[in-house]
């Protein structure tokens, strides 16, 4: 696991009186306000933070120390971290923090090894996983069952089954389009 875990971001400011907007990860947005104090990635600049509102998926809050608009402004892109001993462990058995999945080893049914999990992105469809290839490149895989049918966080590897990828009509490079699966 991770030495950090962070669980949201400031995405800008609300009003102007100092209160910020949050993206939260956390399943319910509104309780990373149970999470305060948080910190920075270093974990040397601990803050305060209250929840006052939700608005359209993200939280409203305030910051400790941030009274006007352009303090608040200042907080945009700031991350905000917790020690993972910090985050309740009663996740279900198909659940994972993104800082589980990271540096895991990325194999093939098969047991080849693809390569390493690099990052977990959400772009709004879904969990992805980026994953650097052992021989170079990297591929992006969707988190789900069927892409991903094995996760062992203790043994440090997960299974993946890659998608296929078809030429592109245009050039004949691959990759450029996902291949349809036949349905004989």
């Amino acid at each position: 696991m991770a030495d950090k875990v962070c669980v949201g971001v400031v995405v800008g400011a609300h009003g102007i009186r100092g209160a910020v907007r949050i993206k939260s990860f956390t399943e319910v947005v509104t309780d990373i306000g149970y999470y305060s104090p948080v910190e920075d990635e270093g974990g040397t600049a601990k803050v305060r933070l209250k929840v006052t509102g939700e608005v359209k998926g993200l939280v409203i809050a305030t910051l400790e120390g941030v009274t006007d608009r352009n303090a608040a402004e200042a907080q945009k892109g700031r991350r905000l971290y917790v020690p993972p001993e910090r985050l309740s462990r009663s996740v279900a058995e198909d659940e994972f923090l993104y800082g589980d999945l990271v540096g895991l080893t990325a194999e093939a049914s098969d047991g080849h090894r693809l390569g390493t999990v690099k990052a977990v992105h959400d772009f709004g469809a879904g969990d992805v996983l980026d994953i650097a290839l052992t021989g170079g490149g990297a591929m992006m895989v969707p988190f789900t069952k069927a892409a991903v049918p094995e996760v062992d966080v203790a043994g440090k590897r997960l299974v993946v089954i890659p998608p296929v990828y078809a030429p592109d009509e245009k050039d004949g490079e691959a990759g450029q389009g996902l291949a349809e699966e036949d349905g004989d």
